[in-house]
């Protein structure tokens, strides 16, 4: 990391940053306007690669002892002992600066040495400390490790823990003992097979991170719509329902019955895939006026298949819709509209060979007008002189 070899240069700059706060105060021993250690602000440029104005707020919170550097140089040399490149070491001291002053034997090295021990190494390790630096202020034998023991116990599989780690840090941070094990044990006890729900929380940890009674509303809600816990979408409706608040649901049910769907389509279709109501109130809205109005489409084809609600309008549907409507002018197939609607469920590689490359013979311009989507201006200007020409 380069030096900053001019500390009267150094100085003006501090000078400039904390002038309007050095002003607010006629105490000068406020800590409002007591200007940061120019050592401290040296050293976090120099030593940790931070940024002047992200040294100059951190050292705020900070003080280092110029005649003394050895807790600090012992804890930056621990991290790159692990692989921690000078970025992450920034991160880490940005947001965490008390590290720097960290107990290194007593606190900081068993935390990282039992975490490798568990098969958290190499870039895991990295952005698991930078992403949650909260785990370097937990207890390693009142937190940390009943926190792995319990993992351990419920997935078995080691790499499961890891995996499970891996998508929410939190596992090792949050109490789980009170929040995630009564969880388990509840939904285990309401017939929630235990294969299931270990690759649910392996795939999903975050979900029963939920208070108690919530997930306890959740659970009754999706039995009441007639899933059983042993039914394979019953995880992924808990799943959506608890995702969301209950205003946030009304919301969307009623944006469906705005649009003709009726309680029954509404539930039906959620029972089939229930990520359907995963999407937001505004792309309810554009898909189904894109269906509806754009496509022509009959509401009992839109229930009749959930997926439609899943799809994307810019990337997927419009290129697609544009494609066969020019295929249609040419006469190069019929509008169907059933047909169509099946089209549009077809995955990438066929749509692409048969009703694309098939046709570039007749139609050249019909990959560059399917890929035109991303160039919305552009878009319809060229379906309009496509359509024009027929």
């Amino acid at each position: 990391m380069a030096n900053i070899p001019c500390r009267n240069f150094l100085h003006f700059i501090q000078k400039r940053f904390l002038s309007a706060s050095a002003t607010v105060s006629t105490s000068p021993l406020s800590p409002s306007s007591a200007s940061p250690s120019s050592f401290t602000v040296q050293y976090l440029i120099n030593s940790c690669g931070l940024p002047l104005e992200v040294a100059l707020s951190t050292s705020q919170k900070l003080r280092l002892d110029e005649s003394d550097t050895r807790k600090p140089e012992s804890v930056l040399k621990l991290f790159k002992s692990h692989g921690f490149d000078d970025t992450h070491i920034a991160k880490l001291i940005a947001k965490k600066p008390s590290i720097l002053q960290c107990r290194l034997d007593e606190k900081l090295k068993p935390k990282l040495d039992f975490l490798v021990e568990n098969g958290i190494t190499g870039n895991f390790l990295h952005e698991l400390i930078v992403r949650n630096t909260v785990l370097l202020s937990r207890s390693l034998d009142c937190h940390i490790k009943p926190s792995f023991k319990f993992l351990k116990d419920f997935f078995v599989n080691s790499d499961s823990v890891l995996a499970a780690i891996k998508r929410s840090t939190w596992l090792l941070t949050i109490d789980v003992e009170r929040v995630i094990q009564p969880n388990i044990n509840f939904m285990v006890n309401e017939g929630v097979p235990i294969h299931i729900l270990r690759k649910f929380v392996m795939m999903q940890p975050r979900t029963l991170m939920v208070r108690f009674d919530r997930l306890i509303t959740t659970f009754e809600n999706v039995k009441k719509l007639g899933l059983e816990p042993t039914a394979p979408m019953f995880l992924n409706s808990f799943r959506v329902m608890i995702s969301m608040s209950e205003t946030t649901q009304n919301k969307k049910v009623e944006v469906l019955k705005s649009l003709g769907w009726s309680d029954q389509d509404i539930w039906s279709t959620f029972k089939r895939n229930p990520f359907c109501l995963a999407a937001s109130e505004k792309k309810l809205r554009n898909m189904m006026d894109f269906y509806l109005n754009t496509m022509k489409l009959e509401l009992a084809t839109i229930v009749s298949y959930p997926r439609f609600l899943m799809f994307a309008l810019d990337t997927r549907l419009r290129p697609r819709y544009n494609v066969l409507m020019i295929l249609v002018s040419k006469n190069l197939i019929k509008e169907d509209k059933n047909k169509m609607a099946w089209l549009m469920t077809l995955n990438e590689a066929i749509f692409h060979k048969h009703y694309i490359l098939k046709n570039l013979d007749k139609v050249p311009d019909l990959l560059e007008i399917y890929h035109a989507t991303s160039r919305a201006k552009k878009t319809s200007q060229e379906v309009s002189i496509a359509l024009n020409l027929t």
